[in-house]
């Protein structure tokens, strides 16, 4: 199986979730560009698939000559336009801010071809919001990707209500050559997954403040009781403490629901800069990319 409508593709954003996403195109034969602003993000995320690959090989799971077959089908650009003008496929994986994003797009449209299909990775944002302004909304959908994105195997396909049934087709073809079992959702504030999962962990958190369990036995429940494969707070320290915050400000906001707010104890650790596991501290404390109990967390 192949795409014939897709065979070049732009990522917008070298942070993990865009370097990620970037990294599973090229392996599946994609002509891909990498793309972000900032040098020292674009090196980040270089580093980043190439230590995947590099460990890989290690492990003995790939070989030298797939990471160089897969090497030769990356290149890493700071110049948006040149990184989506012969794009068929451009995913954009920029911070979780509307604004931002629109403003991504605008440009965007104004420099690939005019069929080029233009995807979101938000996890929580409208798709219609995003694509409003522009000239092409139809060619416009959410692609939401799992962190980590090489490993996990969902791929959640957002469709508004102006993306063509031929658009949503075609992504639902790459997202089987990119190895992901997909499903579709339409466009309503946290889609299915973020809405489902972040309203778990923020409970979760909630009976960590009140002292109902420590962290770890929180996660074992969830993980022995109802076969999660993680628990809810060690899920929200790799998605990331402040990404799991702005979704649930972003559900209240949408549904004028307050019980959506993010837990008093959510909104400090993030003020204190404990995101998770990428600042080494959230939830738990990380040393070495492994989980150790914090025990003044709870009251």
């Amino acid at each position: 199986m192949s795409s014939d409508r897709v065979k070049r593709v732009g990522v917008v954003g070298a942070g993990t979730m865009g370097a990620g996403i970037a990294q599973i195109c090229a392996e599946s034969g994609f002509d891909t560009k990498l793309f972000d602003e900032y040098p020292e993000s674009l090196e980040k995320g270089r580093k980043q698939i190439y230590k995947f690959w590099d460990r890989g090989i290690q492990k003995g799971r790939i070989s030298r000559n797939q990471k160089a077959l897969w090497s030769s089908k990356i290149s890493f650009v700071d110049d948006l336009e040149s990184a989506v003008n012969e794009a068929d496929l451009v995913v954009e994986a920029v911070p979780e801010d509307l604004k931002l994003k629109k403003d991504i797009f605008l440009a965007i449209e104004g420099f690939c071809k005019p069929n080029s299909i233009l995807a979101s990775n938000t996890s929580s944002l409208s798709i219609g919001r995003i694509a409003k302004d522009l000239n092409r909304p139809q060619n416009t959908i959410g692609m939401h990707f799992f962190n980590p994105v090489p490993i996990m195997e969902l791929l959640e396909i957002v469709r508004h209500e102006r993306t063509s049934a031929d658009v949503v087709t075609e992504v639902e073809k790459i997202g089987r050559l990119l190895g992901k079992t997909t499903i579709i959702v339409n466009d309503v504030p946290g889609f299915a997954t973020s809405r489902l999962g972040v309203v778990l962990g923020n409970e979760a958190i909630r009976m960590l403040a009140e002292g109902v369990a420590t962290a770890s036995d929180i996660d074992t429940a969830m993980r022995l009781g109802y076969r999660h494969p993680m628990g809810p707070l060690e899920l929200s320290d790799l998605v990331g403490l402040d990404v799991r915050r702005d979704i649930l400000k972003g559900l209240a906001e949408s549904f004028n629901d307050d019980s959506y707010l993010p837990h008093p104890l959510l909104d400090r650790l993030v003020s204190e800069g404990t995101l998770g596991k990428k600042t080494g501290i959230g939830i738990y404390s990380w040393e070495n990319g492994v989980k150790h109990e914090r025990d003044d967390l709870a009251r």
